[in-house]
C-alpha cells in the first residue's frame, strides 16, 4: 500500500509518516494556502 501511496501523481496528496503530525500539518496548511 505504501509503494502505492508513493507513486500516486494526483495534486494535493502527501504521504507522511505517522510519527510525522508536524509536517503533516505543514503540508496540510501549504495545501490549504494553495487554494485561495
Amino acid at each position: 500500500a505504501l509503494l502505492a501511496m508513493l507513486n500516486s501523481c494526483a495534486p494535493g496528496i502527501s504521504v507522511v509518516n505517522i510519527d510525522n503530525g508536524f509536517g503533516a500539518g505543514y503540508l496540510a496548511s501549504i495545501i490549504n494556502l494553495g487554494r485561495e
